[in-house]
């Protein structure tokens, strides 16, 4: 599905919204030390180390929790898209976060987000490690699932997207948006992921499923500039003022 919009921004009052406020906890330190490849059992640089080598849906509705210093008494809440493993053995959960994906522990950009931790809002519970069944899930399928690959763009995964995932277009400065749908997420041997968009001119069949050869990375898109999720994108559709203002912020930045 793809909407196009044209904007006019303004400065309205700008507020963000949140879910819960909560205590801040530091996650704890890493240790660092010798890493040994969990597939070829020999050390790897630190860039092959922590890239992802095996993605894990999240379907249970657990969310990342950040806060950022433009509102440093509000905590906010995202959806967690997926699980990621690293080739060092760490499992992370992964959002879409500006232009990419990122792994929630990673955020430290003081102005757009801080990881503060992960969020089940069924239990009403905090956490800061990779729920173990999702743990126990990546590292069996790892075991499973041996792949050999010969260039670092060889497809190892490719999974749905389950939240509502939404990339935004704009070759003209953000004066108009077009929005689509991002369908699925693939993972390459060199551990970067990708949104999947259609092309609507290649679609044969539908519904477009993951996989389809009508699907071509939203970084390969010369327009390309966020992601959203699907609550964003429909404030955006609706040209609601807190959301244009957000969009203005962005380009600023």
């Amino acid at each position: 599905m793809v909407a196009q919009i044209e904007l006019q921004f303004f400065r309205p009052p700008y507020r963000h919204h949140h879910e819960e406020a909560f205590m801040t906890t530091s996650a704890s330190d890493r240790t660092a030390g010798n890493v040994i490849d969990l597939f070829t059992g020999k050390p790897y640089s630190q860039h092959h180390e922590r890239r992802i080598v095996r993605l894990a849906p999240e379907l249970d509705g657990l969310e990342m929790i950040y806060s950022n210093d433009a509102h440093p008494n509000s905590y906010f809440t995202l959806k967690v898209l997926c699980w990621g493993l690293r080739a060092d053995g760490e499992v992370v959960g992964l959002v879409p976060w500006l232009n990419a994906i990122t792994a929630c522990p990673d955020l430290r950009d003081p102005l757009h987000g801080r990881w503060e931790g992960y969020f089940d809002a069924g239990i009403d519970e905090v956490f800061y490690e990779a729920p173990i069944h999702k743990v126990v899930e990546l590292e069996s399928a790892a075991e499973y699932y041996e792949f050999e690959w010969e260039n670092d763009n060889d497809i190892l995964q490719e999974i749905p997207d389950t939240i509502g995932t939404h990339a935004v277009l704009s070759g003209d400065g953000f004066r108009t948006l077009t929005l689509k749908e991002v369908v699925s997420w693939r993972l390459y041997a060199d551990g970067t992921i990708s949104g999947m968009l259609v092309d609507e001119e290649r679609v044969v069949s539908t519904p477009v499923l993951p996989g389809d050869d009508c699907l071509f990375p939203s970084d390969q898109h010369s327009e390309f500039r966020y992601y959203f999720q699907h609550h964003i994108a429909n404030r955006i559709k609706a040209h609601d003022p807190e959301a244009i203002a957000a969009i203005a912020q962005l380009v600023e930045t």
